[in-house]
């Protein structure tokens, strides 16, 4: 699916945007009025990265929070590739 995370299933959430005017009471002002609200979307902070899933590497869109909290298994670093030395 798109912009959902495949390890939580985190997706776009809606929200509220508010528009403000005025200068806040504590510098000095009369307070910070509303002047519109209008419907938003939050979306999830997504990253194609690579998992180790029992035993196989997959490609997977996984949410940052998954990737920080050590929910997605990183696949190992392999060496890169040297001639042995007995010949």
């Amino acid at each position: 699916m798109g912009m959902q995370c495949d390890v939580c299933g985190k997706k776009p959430a809606m929200g509220n945007h508010y528009a403000r005017r005025g200068k806040a009471k504590y510098l000095g002002g009369v307070g910070r009025k509303v002047t519109g609200i209008s419907r938003r979307e939050f979306h999830p902070n997504l990253q194609n990265i690579q998992c180790q899933v029992q035993g196989t590497v997959k490609t997977m869109r996984v949410c940052v929070q998954c990737i920080r909290s050590g929910r997605v298994q990183r696949p190992q670093r392999r060496r890169p590739f040297q001639m042995p030395s007995n010949l």
